[in-house]
């Protein structure tokens, strides 16, 4: 993956809005104005007009803290509770998470704030590490595998690798429902699985698909192509299941 996403959930801003910026690209976030425009708009009354700057890089991305006064949080949602402080007025932070949740102080019961998709984290081929530098390989799909979004990708490939034949893949809603009982994903959400499926079409596996679909065939055109491409490389494989919450016992007449 080459530059970021950001995402700004319903509910954080006017709309949910999702930005790609490519390596040098800038976005600015805070309450904006007509004199101060911004990419990402919050529109809560605690947030500067101009409250900081997100700037994306090679392999990395970095956030400007523009206010005087308010220290913001990144979070590494994959994370044990991992996460960085960026005080005010701090310019150019580099955020090392693969995935983060930049979240801004205010006044409002649920936390306001957007996500961040970074560039890849490059793995080295593990068949290789013993071996000079000259014949080590680099991973074709760098795949993190404690990731929330690997969950989903498992999770979408299920059906096919328990009956070894081609199964439906799993909607959204019943992605969700596989993974509640998986302790990084009781909050997990219909949204989210979306922004992690995402992900993995246009950034991880970088799937190409055609135009001229409606929106509905698109996102079943994607989860199909996803899993079909996860299978065919091996990417996820029999022994990643482990990784998922037993699944619920049938019950009578199911």
């Amino acid at each position: 993956m080459s530059g970021i996403v950001v995402h700004l959930p319903e509910g954080n801003g006017d709309d949910a809005v999702t930005l790609r910026l490519g390596p040098g690209e800038r976005a600015r976030f805070g309450r904006g104005s007509a004199g101060t425009p911004v990419e990402l708009r919050l529109g809560d009354e605690t947030v500067s007009r101009l409250a900081g700057e997100i700037h994306a890089i090679d392999d990395h991305w970095q956030l400007s803290n523009l206010s005087n006064t308010h220290a913001y949080l990144v979070e590494n949602p994959e994370g044990a509770g991992e996460y960085l402080r960026v005080p005010p007025r701090r310019v150019g932070a580099p955020i090392p998470f693969e995935f983060s949740r930049v979240v801004l102080p205010s006044r409002r019961e649920t936390p306001l704030s957007f996500q961040v998709f970074a560039p890849d984290h490059v793995y080295l081929d593990p068949h290789t590490l013993g071996g000079s530098g000259a014949s080590r390989t680099m991973t074709a799909y760098s795949m993190d595998e404690t990731a929330t979004y690997f969950l989903v990708l498992v999770a979408l490939c299920e059906p096919w690798l328990r009956d070894r034949s081609p199964a439906a893949v799993p909607t959204t809603p019943q992605v969700v429902a596989r993974l509640h009982g998986h302790p990084a994903c009781a909050r997990l959400t219909a949204r989210a699985v979306s922004s992690h499926l995402d992900y993995l079409a246009d950034e991880k596996l970088r799937i190409d698909l055609p135009d001229g679909a409606g929106r509905a065939d698109r996102r079943h055109g994607k989860r199909e192509a996803v899993v079909g491409l996860a299978l065919k490389f091996g990417i996820v494989r029999e022994e990643h299941l482990a990784l998922l919450p037993h699944p619920e016992p049938a019950g009578p007449g199911r």
